[in-house]
């Protein structure tokens, strides 16, 4: 709607006013700006003149038939006039009309109601009511029954014709009653006025339909169309996802900042709407819900804090609704058709894939894989990797340049990126977002190509098991710091680390097992705190002397010196291998 938005659709030009022309002024005449056809699409004002002025009661019933087919698909097979001896059919009709047996009429009992009639699967005698009772017929048939508007202009027609044939038998007897036309011309104006909120009840749903017909033609979307409904309204439009968060605003007084309900509002008011089959006041709005196929995508409302709105109103904000309802389903097929090809597009790299293919597709949902990227898996216990840990990863990782591409392995969820995590950054949003701190990220070396994708993986997963079997298993670790760990990681041969395991820890497993005792894990922690006898009994949860006692107990089992350099260090790297690679085993 183009210029100033206004509550209310501007007001159509009465019947009345589009019969009357208005006088000379100096030799001149004005032009009427509403064509009485605009106005009048069904002629029914222009026949209720002619029908108000016919004297003749036959002529009027004529006239009546005449233009029953210019309400619709509508045909008049047979008019009547009641008389004393009964129905008398008037003479003049169309000649093509079906034969209609005027016994059956009789047989109505001044009823409305059916006949036989043939070919036709619609028909339908209407009463002529007069106020000493009934006046006549006019017998209408279709081949299909008339939906709620044809019913409408229909029953119009009858009224008018009962009321010119109540005129004109008054006008005969020359018994005029004051009260008696009084009450024809109410039942005129009422008629007059019914088809003037027809009329304008059809210019909004024509308005309505033809604005968010363009909007959809343009693109829809949220903006576009609480922009559309604030035109056609002249209320400031919104719209909310399911919890209360602003998507779209259009109109003044836009809240700043847009205040937050709590969940538990929030959902009693969603309940309250969803009680009832169309918008709903709740305080100061209208409010209706976007819910296509029973799924809640949106809130579409009005502020309407003057309770202003009409029924006009409640039926663009219905009809918006429904337009947004496709909009947000439209928006969750696309978004969901493209979250699976980016999955499958990382499942794919992380097994490894084409890399001509592996362009295409990434190219295809908006993902460049000729820049430089890196795998980086992320793993929070007591977290299931479902879609809710998933979004919160996504979330965590936003600060990246590009959307990353993210998949779930087991109980982890990996992601391909092309920001590098800041070191900590990632875990601390992570931490924040999920109420722990206990959870580990491992981040691979840069990859420049497709093909990189799998090493990178296993990089990443190396750089996770590191973190998370170290003395601060929670945070993040980079490949690219693990040292030692590096030459420890997947492609190594396992029977050879194995045999190196047994060749300097041998005894030590063999007596843990045999004694239900931790002599490598103490070993091992000793190790980890840098041959520190205070800070290992504190990992260890032991007292010093304890510790002391077992490093006694390894250098008698083992026979192994710990003083020596070359000795310690085989010794660190098999506590190493048996805790990163065997996972303890052996």
């Amino acid at each position: 709607m183009a210029g100033h938005p206004s509550r209310r659709l501007p007001p159509h030009v009465s019947d009345q006013e589009a019969t009357r022309h208005p006088g000379n002024t100096g030799g001149t005449e004005r032009d009427d700006p509403h064509p009485l056809a605009a106005l009048d699409p069904h002629g029914l004002l222009v026949l209720s003149h002619t029908l108000f002025t016919c004297a003749e009661q036959g002529e009027i019933v004529r006239l009546a038939m005449r233009h029953v087919s210019a309400l619709g698909p509508y045909h008049a097979e047979a008019g009547y006039l009641a008389t004393g001896d009964g129905l008398s059919r008037v003479s003049g009709h169309d000649a093509g009309a079906l034969a209609v047996d005027d016994a059956q009429m009789k047989e109505l009992g001044e009823a409305d109601g059916s006949v036989s009639l043939p070919e036709r699967s619609w028909n339908r005698a209407y009463g002529l009511r007069g106020t000493d009772g009934l006046l006549g017929y006019i017998l209408v048939s279709s081949h299909s029954g008339p939906d709620e508007q044809g019913h409408f202009l229909l029953t119009s027609l009858v009224g008018l014709t009962a009321a010119a044939l109540s005129l004109a038998a008054t006008r005969a007897t020359q018994h005029e009653n004051a009260g008696e036309l009084s009450r024809l011309r109410t039942e005129r104006d009422i008629a007059l006025r019914r088809l003037d909120t027809m009329r304008s009840t059809l210019h909004l749903q024509r308005t309505v339909h033809e604005t968010l017909a363009r909007v959809a033609a343009r693109g829809g979307g949220e903006d576009a169309i609480t922009q559309a409904l604030y035109e056609l309204t002249g209320l400031s439009a919104l719209v909310e996802d399911r919890f209360g968060n602003l998507r779209s605003w259009a109109g003044p007084d836009r809240p700043e900042p847009y205040p937050v309900r709590s969940s538990a509002h929030q959902e009693e008011m969603l309940r309250q709407v969803a009680r009832e089959a169309g918008p709903v006041r709740v305080k100061d709005r209208l409010v209706a819900l976007a819910r296509p196929r029973g799924n809640l995508l949106g809130v579409l409302a009005l502020e309407d804090p003057g309770a202003t709105a009409d029924e006009q109103t409640v039926f663009v904000l219905d009809h918006a609704q429904r337009s947004l309802a496709q909009e947000l389903m439209h928006m969750r097929e696309l978004t969901e058709v493209e979250l699976r090809l980016r999955r499958q597009l990382i499942d794919d790299l992380l097994e490894g894939t084409d890399e001509t293919s592996a362009y295409a597709r990434a190219e295809a949902v908006g993902h460049d894989l000729q820049r430089t990227h890196y795998v980086v898996v992320v793993h929070w216990p007591g977290n299931a990797a479902d879609d809710s840990f998933t979004r919160a990863v996504e979330q965590a990782t936003a600060a990246a340049a590009t959307r990353p591409l993210i998949t779930r392995r087991g109980d982890r969820v990996v992601l391909l990126t092309e920001a590098r995590p800041d070191d900590d950054a990632v875990h601390a949003a992570l931490t924040h977002e999920l109420g722990t701190p206990d959870g580990a990220i491992g981040v691979s070396t840069r990859c420049d190509s497709p093909d990189g994708v799998p090493r990178c993986y296993q990089e990443a997963l190396r750089a996770l098991e590191v973190r998370q079997n170290s003395r601060q298993g929670s945070g993040t670790t980079f490949f690219d710091d693990l040292g030692l760990y590096r030459i420890l990681g997947p492609g190594n041969d396992l029977r050879e680390l194995e045999g190196f395991v047994r060749e300097w820890l041998g005894e030590l497993i063999d007596y843990d097992a045999g004694h239900d005792t931790e002599l490598v894990e103490t070993l091992s922690r000793y190790f980890d705190c840098g041959g520190n006898y205070d800070d290992a009994a504190a990992a260890l949860t032991v007292h010093r002397s304890t510790l002391r006692y077992r490093l006694q107990r390894i250098r008698e089992i083992s026979d192994r010196d710990l003083a020596d350099v070359d000795t310690r260090l085989n010794l660190q790297v098999a506590t190493r291998v048996w805790k990163i690679i065997l996972h303890g085993r052996r």
